[in-house]
């Protein structure tokens, strides 16, 4: 008997007629004969709200109490949706992290799941409960709640589906979003963005990184080490959406399967910092303190001959670069050298596909179409399936879709390397 997790989304809890319907597909699931379990974000915009609520009483929310705070959100909706399916005549029980034995590592707001005993849903689904988990939520080993930080329901869903073994069962988890599956990039930028049918967890991590707002990367990391399937499908139609896993058909033959935008950019340069081998450590831990995320960090020696000083360069979301220039300000002073420099108002152009390692020539591409708009180019980043670039944000929106067509990605998974390429 498979083992269904479905997993709604905050937009897709938003009131109670969404309520009800999401109860009507997990309804027809276990109608299906399937072991279901559902899993909840908060309603709409309610974490949000509850946020603004703590800071109308406190400048800065203690995170212990603003975590409690904010997993009441959860907790609501999954009541709800407990409801909703009692109403249409199914057995149904609301479970917070402590009844499902969700474990953190303790790390307020931004936790990250360490076990989950399965033994409590178990019970439930065997005495023919529909278990309905609050997402977002986890308990520290000192018996507190702890949140799992921006998207930490889908990474809820899927560790859930991991511990319940549905890949043994030929189960998969069901990510149930305001999207009917993840596209070839965003349809907000670029309208003519077909649904792909499949992708992989690789892919889907790295467009997940760079700015593709399907799904939390941190799902996918939990999806792709142990194996769940992941389906993306919009939680109001009935398309079959898009399917996440080891590999897809085309893996090989499609060199870019994807691109992507993330906007609201700050670049921090560095000069002339020691080339001590705590260096990095002291300035990176300093900035993790303040739990801002750093990313396309870059080093090279400032000094070819006597290797004495290093350059760094990283970016960081362009709200967090205030907080950022008082820590690494802080940093400088202690080390007795280095200067700053910040740039703002850029954006990270990247394109995606597993095809990129057998396929040369995507660079060119890029960069080709890339300098035929004058656009410019700030800096470059690269791994096995993804190319990066930083570029003036004013001309984002206009890039990925001038890249979208260059790559040809309008045509989906029928496109074709020669087409991709340039060689037809």
């Amino acid at each position: 008997m498979p083992t269904r997790v479905m997993k709604f989304g905050g937009t897709s809890v938003a009131d109670p007629q969404r309520i009800r319907h999401a109860a009507s597909r997990v309804a027809a699931a276990k109608a299906d004969g399937d072991r279901v379990v559902m899993v909840v974000s908060a309603m709409g915009d309610s974490t949000d709200d509850l946020i603004e609520l703590a800071k109308k009483i406190s400048a800065k929310p203690a995170k212990r109490e603003l975590d409690a705070l904010m997993a009441t959100g959860e907790l609501a909706s999954s009541a709800l949706a407990a409801i909703a399916l009692e109403d249409l005549g199914l057995r149904a029980c609301s479970m917070n992290a402590y009844q499902c034995g969700i474990r953190s590592d303790g790390e307020f707001g931004h936790a990250r799941i360490d076990a989950i005993d399965r033994a409590s849903m178990d019970r439930k689904i065997d005495g023919g409960f529909i278990p309905v988990i609050a997402g977002f939520q986890a308990v520290s080993p000192e018996g507190d709640l702890t949140t799992l930080g921006r998207g930490g329901s889908d990474t809820t869903a899927v560790a859930i589906a991991a511990a319940l073994d549905v890949m043994g069962d030929g189960g998969c988890c069901e990510i149930y979003t305001d999207v009917d599956g993840v596209h070839t990039a965003d349809p907000r930028l670029v309208p003519e963005a077909p649904r792909l049918t499949q992708i992989t967890y690789e892919e889907m991590l790295e467009l997940a990184v760079v700015g593709a707002g399907v799904m939390h990367e941190r799902a996918v990391v939990f999806g792709q080490r142990y194996g769940v399937p992941i389906h993306v499908r919009h939680s109001q139609r009935y398309e079959l959406g898009t399917m996440i896993q080891k590999e897809t058909p085309f893996m090989e033959s499609i060199a870019v399967i994807g691109c992507a935008l993330k906007s609201d950019l700050g670049r921090v340069v560095l000069k002339g910092l020691p080339s001590s081998a705590d260096t990095q450590g002291i300035l990176f831990g300093a900035i993790s303190q303040m739990g801002i995320l750093v990313d396309d960090i870059i080093q090279n020696d400032s000094d070819q001959i006597t290797h004495k000083f290093i350059d760094l360069s990283f970016t960081v979301a362009h709200s967090e670069l205030p907080e950022v220039k008082i820590a690494v300000t802080r940093v400088l002073k202690s080390l007795g050298s280095g200067t700053m420099e910040i740039e703002i108002g850029l954006a990270k152009l990247s394109v995606v596909g597993s095809g990129m390692r057998h396929h040369s020539g995507v660079a060119g591409r890029l960069f080709e179409t890339l300098g035929k708009a004058d656009i410019a180019i700030r800096c470059i980043m690269t791994s096995e399936i993804k190319i990066s670039c930083l570029i003036p944000q004013e001309h984002g929106k206009s890039a990925i879709r001038l890249v979208h067509s260059a790559f040809g990605l309008e045509q989906g998974e029928r496109v074709t390397i020669e087409r991709q390429l340039g060689r037809v």
